[in-house]
């Protein structure tokens, strides 16, 4: 921002009051031929503020320039002609961390799985009313929200609460100010493009002077800045103000800040809501003085400078936050709470993996990490893709916090260097080592033959009593090197290895095979495994899994099968035949993880299913807002509708467990209880 452009805000920044906050819709992308304008305007009596369409031509470009992220494409007029135009689609919305609902007349139900290929997420194949496209409309919102993408992002960190992408850019041509769809949606901001003046009346009277000299400040000397304000008639809401030099303008970025929080936190990166250099120091040193074993993993993002030129800073940091959510949600999958996650320079991430020997799961991890990475990004009106490279280390003797992570930094500068290792590995000082890619694929195909999966149990309980009712059956990899990995590890490397039917063949027998053991104490306890999509694909699945069931000697009558609803939508005639062959021979069968896939109603109806599980996100945001609340009841009662008993995953508090028993939801699993143990752990719990 030049002189000129300071002026501007000057000239408008007097004592005003800050304007009356307006409702703000989320931007829907709508592509029909022929109901544009009906689809538009039951969009928006449904709250959503449609950008709509009638032609196909420069599809990505437009979804991506209408901010929206959800997209609804009409193929009620012929799904041949919509799966092109899906598929042009499906990259940009995954990359938004989006949803693409098609609408498809019920006659062409049988091709919903080459929609499915193509990259649609949720589907709707009924006659499209207002109701109707409001359902599906929230179900594809609350899949974006679980996914991180989209304006409304869950609020529950427990140190910094911010929204994904509260930015603005002045523009010093106009003199106006553009602000992001979140910044306007979380402000109540009717418009994208304001007047300067309208944001100075978010700080206080007394702070905008001191705020338009640090904005020259930052113009002049090129480096960024940021402080923290209260809003006015809010007192007990607070905000940090980062703010950006940028080719003569200026732009920033709003943290909210937690309540009392009465300056920015020293051990957080602002920017993602990551802890921070200093605090990744304070952890290494604690580990270190406890004697503990560790392994650090240094991620760098490659190249990063370009996406800045290219784009501008703005853009950047909104990248660089959702970078560090997706590293985020992995670390959380694969080690759970007790990691540690650093941003310690502008495009580099530390992990610290606690009471690791040996660096043989960190590198497993870390390719993971970059393969997360790689996946794209939207910017503006583009995609990008990613590269990134990872060193690792493990303390030596003699090691302190500073000299451990220079190896790390060591390790990540050989990886730059080597033309096709994207991990090294620090041993010493001096030495660093290639990590290899495939080595986990071609592990499993022995993992089976040396006894390396191992059958673990999650215990399920009645909402009524409390009393244990039954368990899931999953799988975990004891493997030698990298020790015990999860089942999305596993299964993902049998997809990759093209090793899915092998190993759920195993899993399930050796399942049957454990229950059917269990002492009579057991005997009143339910066993539910799970099938796969590749599973029932088979034409002969039913036959051969009745054999193995009978060969087990596990009763029919205490036994779930588990299917998700991508195994369900492949074939929906076929699944139907199915589910109905087991529940003739005595077997219940459960939807699992309803509410992360396709989440459609009306398929629902037509199959035979006993019980309703769902999904852990959408039981976790019962306690959120009341949206959400409303949302997590309406599929209880749904499921109650058609006599099906509710299962809910993932609880961890009391208040979850005690909201989803008023909503009428019978059973329940979770960490609250007990997370997934061995047979013998098993015994001792009863």
């Amino acid at each position: 921002m030049g002189q000129a452009a300071i002026s501007d805000w000057q000239k408008e920044g007097g004592d005003t009051d800050a304007p009356t906050p307006t409702t703000s819709h989320l931007p829907l992308f709508i592509l029909s031929a022929h109901d544009r304008d009906l689809l538009s305007a039951l969009a928006q009596e449904a709250g959503w503020r449609p950008v709509a369409a009638r032609r196909s031509a420069g599809v990505e470009q437009r979804f991506l320039g209408s901010q929206a992220h959800v997209a609804v494409i009409d193929a009620r007029r012929g799904i041949g002609k919509a799966l092109p135009v899906v598929s042009a689609l499906s990259e940009a919305v995954e990359a938004m961390g989006g949803a693409l609902l098609v609408l498809v007349d019920p006659s062409e139900s049988a091709q919903l799985p080459e929609m499915l290929t193509a990259g649609a997420t949720h589907y709707l194949a009924d006659e499209v009313s207002g109701e109707r496209l409001a359902l599906g409309l929230a179900f594809a919102q609350r899949h974006v929200e679980r996914l991180g993408g989209g304006q409304v992002e869950t609020r529950s960190r427990n140190a910094i609460q911010r929204s994904d992408g509260l930015f603005w850019r002045h523009e010093a041509g106009s003199g106006r100010v553009v602000i992001s769809s979140a910044l306007a949606e979380h402000f109540g901001i009717a418009q994208s493009l304001i007047r300067p003046a309208d944001l100075l009346r978010f700080l206080p009277s007394a702070e905008r002077r001191a705020a338009l000299r640090l904005a020259r400040q930052v113009v002049r000397s090129g480096a960024g800045a940021a402080f923290a304000h209260i809003l006015p008639g809010d007192p007990d809401r607070r905000v940090a103000h980062h703010l950006y030099a940028e080719g003569g303008s200026i732009s920033g970025e709003i943290e909210i800040l937690p309540h009392g929080e009465s300056r920015l936190p020293e051990e957080k990166d602002y920017l993602t809501g990551l802890s921070n250099r200093r605090a990744a120091h304070k952890w290494i040193d604690r580990e270190l003085a406890r004697g503990e074993t560790m392994a650090l993993i240094l991620l760098s993002i490659s190249q990063f400078d370009r996406m800045n030129a290219a784009y501008g800073h703005m853009a950047g940091n909104a990248l660089l936050g959702r970078v560090g959510r997706r590293i985020e949600r992995l670390v959380e999958e694969e080690v759970g709470s007790g990691a540690m996650l650093a941003r310690v320079a502008g495009t580099e991430f530390l992990i610290g993996l606690p009471r690791e020997k040996g660096t043989e799961r960190a590198a497993f991890l870390a390719h993971r990490l970059i393969a997360a990475v790689a996946r794209p990004f939207s910017a503006g009106d583009h995609l990008i893709r990613l590269t990134a490279r990872c060193g690792i280390a493990e303390p030596l003797a003699s090691d302190d916090a500073g000299r451990l992570l220079r190896r790390a930094g060591a390790a990540l500068a050989d990886a730059k260097a080597s033309e096709n290792q994207s991990v090294r590995v620090r041993v010493r000082d001096d030495r660093s080592l290639a990590v290899d890619d495939d080595q986990l694929e071609t592990d499993l195909r022995l993992a089976v033959s040396r006894g390396e999966i191992e059958i673990v149990f999650q215990p399920q309980y009645a909402m009524a009593d409390d009393a244990l009712t039954g368990v899931e059956a999953l799988a975990r990899w004891n493997h030698p090197r990298f020790g015990s990995l999860g089942a999305s590890a596993l299964f993902a490397a049998a997809e990759r290895s093209d090793y899915l039917l092998p190993l759920s063949t195993h899993i399930q027998m050796r399942a049957l095979e454990v229950a059917a053991h269990w002492p009579a104490r057991l005997a009143s306890l339910r066993l539910a495994i799970n099938v796969t999509a590749a599973d029932i694909a088979q034409p002969d699945y039913f036959d051969r899994f009745m054999e193995r069931l009978r060969a087990s000697g596990f009763p029919h009558d205490r036994l779930t099968v588990e299917i998700t609803e991508s195994g369900l939508i492949e074939d929906l005639a076929a699944a139907s035949a199915l589910l109905a062959k087991w529940q003739a021979a005595g077997v219940r069968v459960a939807i699992d993880d309803f509410g992360t896939g396709y989440s459609s109603l009306a398929y629902l109806k037509s199959l035979p299913l006993d019980y309703l599980k769902i999904d852990s996100a959408l039981a976790k945001d019962i306690a959120g807002s009341e949206r959400d609340s409303i949302i997590v009841g309406g599929v209880i009662d749904m499921a109650k509708s058609l006599g099906l008993s509710v299962v809910a995953e993932g609880v961890e508090t009391e208040q979850q467990l005690t909201l989803l028993a008023r909503k009428g939801c019978d059973f329940y699993q979770g960490f609250l209880r007990s997370g997934a143990v061995g047979n013998e752990e098993l015994l001792r719990l009863t």
